[in-house]
């Protein structure tokens, strides 16, 4: 299966302090893959990496072919790509409909109405300010958001951080959704039974190294690794 996107061998910090030490990983067209690791072992940097948030010092980032190193942030998301933060970005003073408007791509298969069909929370919401919903709808809405460009590969940064468990529940059972649409996604996530659920390959990152990678079923088996590399409470 040909890649679609294609980390090789990244380097990445911020200031003196590295973060990223060679990391390479892959994903393809209709491929879900999770990259799974603790706090601070560079999960989050790798997505900037990704968008060009943040220039890698060294290797190379490709999306369908095409290098995306040095190219900026607003030009990768015109490739098709679309990032839901870590912090969801929502704007907190627009209502939840104008939030969604703003994101919408001409040509692009989502639009407002069937984004309100596969979010009806939201279609309750429309009118409201996004600052004045939960934690999980605006986790919601920044999903929701980042699919009104109609994107070729959705990247999603602790989509289920802070979450009450049936919030959660509602998450996978959307990306699965996603995925049932042939969505490629990179998750990246702590939890191991929400990966479990949703990603067909997983890679682990432990203080900006890969570690591991393998398939749902190896992940069921890597107990050694799981203890080694992720905290024992998301196992």
């Amino acid at each position: 299966m040909s890649a679609l996107l294609e980390l090789d061998a990244i380097e990445a910090g911020y200031g003196k302090s590295r973060v990223l030490h060679g990391v390479t990983l892959s994903v393809a067209a209709g491929e879900t893959v999770a990259l799974l690791g603790r706090n601070g072992a560079g999960k989050t940097t790798t997505m900037r990496c990704i968008m060009g948030l943040l220039p890698p010092t060294a290797g190379r980032i490709a999306f369908d072919g095409r290098d995306l190193r040095g190219m900026p942030s607003h030009a990768v998301a015109r490739l098709g790509l679309s990032l839901v933060p870590e912090h969801r970005g929502v704007f907190a003073a627009l209502t939840v409909e104008e939030n969604l408007r703003l994101a919408v791509r001409r040509g692009s298969a989502w639009t407002f109405d069937s984004a309100m069909t596969m979010f009806p929370a939201l279609a309750a919401r429309r009118r409201t300010p996004g600052g004045k919903l939960s934690g999980g709808e605006q986790q919601m809405l920044a999903i929701a958001r980042a699919l009104m460009p109609g994107p070729r590969l959705l990247l999603l940064d602790e989509p289920t951080e802070g979450l009450a468990p049936v919030i959660v529940e509602r998450l996978v059972v959307l990306l699965k959704e996603l995925k049932a649409h042939g969505l490629p996604m990179l998750l990246v996530e702590q939890s191991l039974e929400v990966c479990r659920a949703v990603a067909d390959r997983h890679v682990m990152i432990d203080e900006g190294h890969i570690v591991w990678a393998g398939d749902t079923a190896a992940l069921g088996a890597a107990t050694d690794v799981v203890r080694r590399h992720l905290t024992l409470e998301d196992a």
